[in-house]
């Protein structure tokens, strides 16, 4: 990744604020209703920014919105990239890069994920404790440029336990119940058979999806601390004996959007 390349995207965005945040927020399938609370906001559409890649999935608006939240200066991407719609691993985490250029410390990363973890039901929020990268592909792959990032970034804290401890906090003041747990990065676009579904859960799975692993990895090489945030949408394939539908994962996030928002929105009012 080049640095000039990076630096041109976010000087595009720089020009247009009014604020420079701080707090960065992915808001998966679904998901994106967030990005409609932030106040006096800023959007830009991706396709109008340098070097950004367009989003292409259904539930996903396509835009930044940058404005205030909770008090808190944030950036959010309504919608994000994946690697099964075509984009190499340097677009899908190209944002990323342009957050931390921009000046963001913590990051905050939410999807829609399939249940592996048997006690889990649909609509529940899971915090994600770790993940599994089966996605057979790595965005720091290729020429490292030290100023980015070390070569050999450490992942024993890929998501940040103090982010986790906060958020429980926040979820108990609420009087939400989350979950805890690790999350698998499969490439998509197909769902999971029964079978693999079954093996990913003897790897010790407990949700899964086609997001998040790569924006995580980039992250924690360019030194942002992640909070991730999976929403259960359905229980994965053989778990329910019934097929399975993008309908039902926007479905299930429209369900929880209220528990979602207010969930979010106390993490980043109380987050320092």
């Amino acid at each position: 990744m080049n640095q000039s390349v990076i630096s041109e995207a976010s000087s595009y965005v720089k020009k247009q604020l009014k604020e420079t945040p701080s707090i960065g927020l992915i808001l998966g399938s679904g998901l994106g209703v967030l990005g409609d609370e932030i106040e006096n906001p800023v959007i830009i559409p991706y396709s109008e920014i340098p070097h950004f890649p367009e989003s292409t999935v259904s539930g996903h608006k396509g835009q930044l919105v940058i404005g205030t939240l909770e008090g808190q200066h944030v950036i959010a991407m309504q919608g994000r990239f994946h690697y099964y719609e075509g984009y190499s691993m340097e677009q899908v985490t190209f944002p990323i890069r342009v957050m931390k250029d921009l000046g963001i410390e913590s990051i905050i990363v939410t999807n829609a994920a399939g249940g592996i973890n048997e006690s889990f039901n649909p609509g529940d929020l899971m915090l994600i404790t770790d993940h599994i990268n089966n996605m057979g592909d790595n965005p720091l792959i290729g020429k490292n440029d030290e100023e980015l990032g070390s070569r050999f970034p450490d992942m024993s804290q890929s998501y940040d336990r103090e982010l986790i401890q906060h958020a429980e906090e926040c979820a108990n003041k609420i009087g939400i119940s989350v979950q805890k747990g690790i999350y698998v990065g499969n490439t998509g676009p197909s769902y999971e058979t029964p079978v693999e579904v079954r093996m990913l859960r003897l790897l010790g799975g407990d949700a899964v999806g086609m997001s998040t692993v790569p924006e995580v990895i980039v992250s924690r090489h360019t030194g942002i601390r992640v909070l991730g945030i999976s929403c259960i949408s359905n229980m994965a394939a053989g778990i329910l004996d019934q097929p399975l539908t993008h309908h039902e994962v926007i479905e299930t996030t429209e369900r929880v959007r209220e528990n979602f928002l207010k969930f979010v929105k106390e993490i980043i009012s109380t987050l320092r």
